[in-house]
Protein backbone atom coordinates (compact mmCIF):
# COMPACT_ATOMS: atom_id res chain seq x y z
CA UNK A 1 0.00 0.00 0.00
CA UNK A 2 1.37 3.38 -1.00
CA UNK A 3 1.71 5.98 1.73
CA UNK A 4 -1.13 8.42 2.25
CA UNK A 5 0.58 11.36 0.53
CA UNK A 6 1.67 9.13 -2.38
CA UNK A 7 -1.90 7.86 -2.78
CA UNK A 8 -3.21 11.44 -2.83
CA UNK A 9 -0.57 12.39 -5.44
CA UNK A 10 -1.60 9.42 -7.59
CA UNK A 11 -5.21 10.61 -7.52
CA UNK A 12 -4.15 14.11 -8.58
CA UNK A 13 -2.17 12.62 -11.48
CA UNK A 14 -5.10 10.43 -12.53
CA UNK A 15 -7.45 13.42 -12.61
CA UNK A 16 -4.96 15.59 -14.51
CA UNK A 17 -4.78 12.90 -17.18
CA UNK A 18 -8.51 13.23 -17.86
CA UNK A 19 -9.43 15.90 -20.39
CA UNK A 20 -12.59 17.48 -18.98
CA UNK A 21 -15.04 17.35 -16.10
CA UNK A 22 -17.43 15.00 -17.88
CA UNK A 23 -14.59 12.46 -18.01
CA UNK A 24 -13.65 13.18 -14.40
CA UNK A 25 -17.23 12.68 -13.20
CA UNK A 26 -17.40 9.39 -15.11
CA UNK A 27 -14.11 8.35 -13.51
CA UNK A 28 -15.49 9.23 -10.04
CA UNK A 29 -18.68 7.28 -10.70
CA UNK A 30 -16.60 4.29 -11.86
CA UNK A 31 -14.54 4.42 -8.66
CA UNK A 32 -17.72 4.47 -6.60
CA UNK A 33 -19.08 1.42 -8.40
CA UNK A 34 -15.97 -0.54 -7.41
CA UNK A 35 -16.61 -0.07 -3.69
CA UNK A 36 -18.00 -3.12 -1.97
CA UNK A 37 -21.63 -2.74 -0.91
CA UNK A 38 -22.04 -1.27 2.53
CA UNK A 39 -23.13 -3.75 5.20
CA UNK A 40 -26.79 -3.20 6.06
CA UNK A 41 -25.83 -3.07 9.76
CA UNK A 42 -24.00 0.21 9.07
CA UNK A 43 -27.00 1.79 7.35
CA UNK A 44 -28.54 3.14 10.52
CA UNK A 45 -29.71 6.60 11.48
CA UNK A 46 -26.85 6.72 14.01
CA UNK A 47 -24.30 6.34 11.18
CA UNK A 48 -25.92 8.82 8.82
CA UNK A 49 -23.76 11.84 8.03
CA UNK A 50 -25.44 15.20 8.46
CA UNK A 51 -24.93 17.97 5.93
CA UNK A 52 -25.24 15.73 2.90
CA UNK A 53 -28.01 16.21 0.35
CA UNK A 54 -27.96 12.51 -0.50
CA UNK A 55 -28.05 9.73 2.06
CA UNK A 56 -24.55 8.88 3.31
CA UNK A 57 -23.77 6.35 6.01
CA UNK A 58 -20.31 6.44 7.60
CA UNK A 59 -18.58 4.28 10.20
CA UNK A 60 -15.09 4.54 11.62
CA UNK A 61 -13.30 1.73 13.45
CA UNK A 62 -9.89 1.66 15.11
CA UNK A 63 -7.93 -1.59 15.37
CA UNK A 64 -4.25 -2.54 15.38
CA UNK A 65 -3.25 1.12 15.33
CA UNK A 66 -5.14 1.90 12.12
CA UNK A 67 -8.40 3.57 11.20
CA UNK A 68 -10.84 1.67 9.01
CA UNK A 69 -13.56 3.69 7.36
CA UNK A 70 -16.68 2.38 5.69
CA UNK A 71 -19.17 4.57 3.90
CA UNK A 72 -21.80 4.42 1.23
CA UNK A 73 -24.28 6.65 -0.56
CA UNK A 74 -27.36 6.38 -2.72
CA UNK A 75 -25.90 8.91 -5.21
CA UNK A 76 -23.34 7.86 -7.84
CA UNK A 77 -21.06 10.91 -7.68
CA UNK A 78 -21.14 10.93 -3.89
CA UNK A 79 -20.24 7.23 -3.88
CA UNK A 80 -17.26 8.19 -6.05
CA UNK A 81 -16.22 10.88 -3.58
CA UNK A 82 -16.47 8.27 -0.84
CA UNK A 83 -14.23 5.96 -2.88
CA UNK A 84 -11.61 8.73 -3.14
CA UNK A 85 -11.66 9.36 0.59
CA UNK A 86 -11.56 5.66 1.50
CA UNK A 87 -8.65 5.09 -0.90
CA UNK A 88 -6.59 7.82 0.74
CA UNK A 89 -7.55 7.53 4.42
CA UNK A 90 -8.83 4.05 5.30
CA UNK A 91 -6.16 1.73 6.72
CA UNK A 92 -3.92 4.58 7.91
CA UNK A 93 -2.78 5.50 11.39
CA UNK A 94 -4.63 8.35 13.09
CA UNK A 95 -1.45 10.44 13.20
CA UNK A 96 -0.83 9.96 9.47
CA UNK A 97 -4.42 10.99 8.71
CA UNK A 98 -4.22 14.10 10.87
CA UNK A 99 -0.89 15.10 9.33
CA UNK A 100 -2.37 14.96 5.81
CA UNK A 101 -5.46 17.11 5.31
CA UNK A 102 -7.21 16.50 1.98
CA UNK A 103 -5.43 19.16 -0.11
CA UNK A 104 -5.63 16.76 -3.05
CA UNK A 105 -9.36 17.58 -3.34
CA UNK A 106 -8.49 21.20 -4.18
CA UNK A 107 -5.65 20.11 -6.48
CA UNK A 108 -8.02 18.06 -8.63
CA UNK A 109 -10.49 20.95 -8.75
CA UNK A 110 -13.38 19.41 -6.89
CA UNK A 111 -14.00 22.59 -4.92
CA UNK A 112 -14.75 24.40 -8.21
CA UNK A 113 -16.88 21.66 -9.78
CA UNK A 114 -19.12 20.38 -7.01
CA UNK A 115 -22.49 21.87 -6.19
CA UNK A 116 -22.71 23.68 -2.83
CA UNK A 117 -24.69 20.80 -1.31
CA UNK A 118 -22.11 18.23 -2.45
CA UNK A 119 -19.33 20.45 -1.08
CA UNK A 120 -21.13 20.50 2.27
CA UNK A 121 -21.49 16.74 2.21
CA UNK A 122 -17.83 16.26 1.34
CA UNK A 123 -16.87 18.64 4.15
CA UNK A 124 -19.01 16.55 6.53
CA UNK A 125 -17.15 13.41 5.47
CA UNK A 126 -13.74 15.07 5.86
CA UNK A 127 -14.77 16.23 9.34
CA UNK A 128 -15.97 12.72 10.27
CA UNK A 129 -12.69 11.16 9.05
CA UNK A 130 -10.54 13.69 10.90
CA UNK A 131 -12.64 13.61 14.08
CA UNK A 132 -12.44 9.81 14.26
CA UNK A 133 -8.67 9.96 13.72
CA UNK A 134 -8.38 12.66 16.42
CA UNK A 135 -10.25 10.43 18.86
CA UNK A 136 -7.57 7.74 18.45
CA UNK A 137 -4.43 9.85 17.88
CA UNK A 138 -1.38 8.84 19.85
CA UNK A 139 -2.75 5.36 20.61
Amino acid sequence: MAGLSEEASEIVAEFQFLDDWDDRYQYLIGMGRKLPPLDAAIMTEENRLRGCQSVVHFKADFADGHMRYQAGSDAAIVQGLIALMMRVYSGRTPDEILANPPHFLTEIGLDEHLSPTRKNGLASMVTAIMDAAQDHAGK
